[in-house]
């Protein structure tokens, strides 16, 4: 059966402000259901508290709007109890990686079947303001108005050290790549992690301009493709190649670098020495991956404890709780 967009979308208002990024996140997750064609009934979207965390309500599909900061560990239960179900989580950067931030970075490590979409916009914007952990040092809001004094969490820094099998990134304007990432991520078994650059346009105006306009942006970005080169630029000019242990731009034609020593992008490497190499560059002196970065199998623990609990049946002559209680030695209290 083949579905649409339109049969994801909800009956609901949608209550962001115009102009927030959440409304083309909302638009690339519907279109990308429907290419991946997983049933809404077989569908859950589970979220926390924030402006993103409103998303369950606008999705024709099982939704749970959970308490701040504890999606991960709800959609890890949901997705272990229900393991036929496709499991999306959406987070903020407050929400995911401040009061959540255990939750997330054990659910990436466990490894459970979940899309993790995390939509950061360097601010706490439902509670009108304040700097969140991803925002930057010296970066001056309601709760830091001399600004911060601290450097920031860097989500992929956080995958990677949980020791993450994917990870991808892409801009709320780039709806194309949005789509792309989203498919990609639902198609991976285990946790997918995908890094939103969201703009809010009340609290933190224009925070990824430098790479999300248009006029910078094909400079300024890079889109990685699995099998291809690592080229980028408005005239595909430019290119990534080893200097060292380290990864430099060059341009194609000059100074002796030719297309062919450009890096050709392998997102299925178990190795994650390049791959948090291009998920650190940030869009100044390197340009900015988008893009899925890193796509490696791993045993996924919902599948692994299913697979335990069969194995531990089929050796037991218990078949629920209650016959295990009473499989062992009991007494009688009277």
């Amino acid at each position: 059966m083949e579905f649409t967009p339109k049969d994801y979308k909800s009956d609901q208002p949608v209550r962001w402000c115009a102009g927030c990024g959440d409304h083309a996140v909302l638009n690339s997750l519907h279109k990308a259901m429907a290419t991946i064609g997983v049933p809404p009934e077989k569908t859950a979207v589970i979220s926390g508290i924030g402006c993103s965390s409103r998303l369950p309500y606008y999705m024709n599909t099982f939704g749970f709007h959970t308490i701040h900061g504890r999606a991960a560990a709800v959609a890890t239960g949901f997705k272990v109890a229900n393991p036929q179900m496709t499991v999306w989580q959406i987070s903020g950067d407050g929400d995911g990686l401040a009061i959540g931030g255990n939750h997330f970075i054990h659910a990436v490590r466990r490894n459970v079947d979940i899309n993790m979409l995390l939509l950061n916009n360097k601010i706490y914007g439902l509670t009108k303001g304040q700097y969140s952990p991803t925002s930057d040092r010296g970066f001056v809001s309601k709760s830091s108005p001399y600004g911060t004094t601290e450097d920031p969490f860097i989500p992929a820094e956080l995958v990677f050290g949980a020791r993450g099998n994917f990870f991808a990134r892409t801009i709320d304007v780039e709806l194309q790549t949005s789509q792309e990432v989203m498919v990609a991520a639902a198609r991976h078994k285990g946790t997918s992690v995908v890094e939103i650059l969201q703009n809010c346009m009340i609290f933190n105006n224009g925070i990824h301009a430098f790479v999300a306009d248009k006029e910078f942006r094909a400079e300024r970005t890079i889109h990685l493709r699995h099998g291809e080169k690592m080229i980028f630029g408005k005239d595909n000019d430019k290119g990534l190649v080893r200097d060292g242990f380290l990864v430099k731009a060059v341009t194609i034609g000059q100074d002796g670098y030719a297309l062919d020593g450009v890096l050709v992008h392998d997102a299925h490497t178990q190795s994650n020495f390049l791959h948090q190499q291009l998920a650190m560059m940030d869009g100044h002196d390197l340009p900015l991956a988008i893009g899925v970065i890193r796509d490696v199998e791993a045993p996924a623990y919902d599948e692994e404890v299913s697979r335990q609990v069969e194995e531990v049946r089929a050796r037991k002559s218990f078949t629920c709780l209650r016959d295990m209680i009473l499989a062992g030695d009991t007494w009688t209290v009277s």
